[in-house]
């Protein structure tokens, strides 16, 4: 029994000299969902080893709404307490980025950041006054009940929606949209240390952080890959380059190595798109745009058809994603893909057609109708000079050596011919 008291005060010793630990995971770019899941797995690593907070470094110019609540459902509903920290100096929290902030426990800003620039965007093209009006109260609806319950100023967060208003971290804090400014973490930690805070389901929580040791979240092999290729730039130059190596491979059959980099690249392109709200226009301007330039293999147009290919995939990257300005795919890299594609698709697409209709001059297809010479009786079986080549053949009528040949059938090694016979023209006479 005293052993084990004896053991139990020694690990109590020890976790209160190890300190409080603190989660620390980036909001670094555009909020799409795979960032809910990056959040939702830190906190629960947070909750699985009893961290004393989880720290949100944001950075970002917004993204989607939908996983934005998505985010702000998690935060609100995490059991260890959420500290959103606007970081480095010259980073922002804007659009979404605004509405995660302010759904944190404590909202704090690095000198030099911004934040605000809540307006909803149209997504796909513009939205008519009464779907504008429906859009902004049902986002100005949420951020109301969210600020209110954090007890900050739910009026002027409004306006962040109503006239796209952005705010310094001075004037954030002077009128009371975030908790505190700190200029660095170990700061932000230090200040916090003691304060009580009330969740949002009205519990009373004092944080303890002093010498807290952040321990940076470890994202998943898949959260890194998809976080890598979740730009849609990037998605859709993988997706093009797979779609041309997987064409080189059906044009060349055996050469292995583009089919097999063009399905991997393919699969990434459309994984990385998948997680992004598509536009089937824009869809079907691809589609079609690929269709236009197997035409103009087909067909003398002059250039039309594949220049017509080429603005329709380029209109098609535009507006393939269906989502705000930070999302979309941008003209360079429309323009700088969809060029070079349209090029390289329809000189290799010529030149598959070219050598389908060229008559074959090697192997037993290119003797067809050849002129050669018997150098035996043929009577039926004999043998001839065709090509530059000695061949066995027959034919239906006798033909003597020397006598010229035409090769009409191929079967097997064995050539079938008939003499090439030119008949004298009947002279008039006087």
């Amino acid at each position: 029994m005293f052993k084990q008291v004896c053991l139990a005060a020694l690990a109590a010793s020890l976790l209160a000299a190890a300190g409080p630990k603190v989660i620390a995971v980036d909001i670094d770019g555009v909020i799409h969902p795979i960032t809910v899941d990056l959040l939702a797995h830190a906190l629960d690593q947070a909750a699985s080893q009893n961290a004393a907070a989880v720290l949100i470094r944001l950075n970002t110019p917004g993204g989607m709404l939908e996983a934005t609540r998505q985010i702000n459902e998690k935060i609100v509903a995490s059991r260890v307490p959420v500290i959103a920290y606007v970081t480095p100096s010259g980073g922002r929290a804007a659009s979404a980025g605004f509405f995660i902030l302010e759904a944190a426990d404590v909202a704090a800003m690095a000198p030099g950041t911004n934040t605000g620039a809540s307006s909803p965007v149209a997504l796909g093209g513009q939205m008519d006054e009464t779907m504008r009006h429906k859009v902004e109260n049902d986002a100005a609806a949420w951020l109301r009940s969210t600020v209110e319950k954090r007890g900050r100023n739910a009026t002027l967060a409004e306006t962040t929606i109503r006239q796209a208003s952005s705010f310094t971290e001075k004037e954030a804090l002077d009128q009371h949209l975030i908790d505190l400014i700190a200029p660095n973490e170990q700061k932000l930690f230090e200040t916090l240390d003691g304060r009580e805070i009330t969740r949002f389901d009205g519990r009373k929580e004092v944080l303890h952080l002093s010498g807290a040791e952040v321990v940076p979240y470890q994202p998943t092999l898949r959260e890194r890959i998809i976080s890598a290729i979740a730009d849609p730039n990037i998605g859709f130059i993988l997706l093009v380059v797979g779609a041309l190596g997987l064409y080189v491979e059906f044009t060349s059959p055996g050469l292995i190595l583009p089919g097999v980099a063009g399905g991997i690249l393919l699969l990434m392109g459309l994984s990385s798109l998948a997680v992004l709200p598509l536009n089937w226009v824009g869809v079907s301007l691809l589609l079609l745009g690929g269709a236009l330039f197997i035409l103009e293999a087909h067909y003398a147009s002059h250039g039309v058809l594949g220049t017509g290919g080429t603005v329709a995939m380029v209109l098609g990257a535009l507006m393939l994603v269906d989502g705000p300005p930070e999302m979309r795919i941008r003209l360079v890299t429309a323009l700088s893909v969809s060029i070079p594609f349209a090029v390289i698709t329809m000189f290799l697409l010529t030149l598959a057609l070219r050598a389908r209709r060229n008559k074959a001059l090697t192997g037993g297809e290119g003797l067809l109708n050849e002129i050669g010479e018997a150098r035996t009786t043929l009577a039926p079986a004999g043998k001839v000079f065709v090509h530059g080549e000695y061949w066995d053949a027959v034919s239906p009528v006798p033909v003597q050596p020397g006598e010229e040949v035409r090769v009409v059938a191929i079967e097997g090694l064995k050539l079938r011919v008939e003499p090439v016979r030119v008949e004298a023209k009947a002279v008039p006479q006087c």
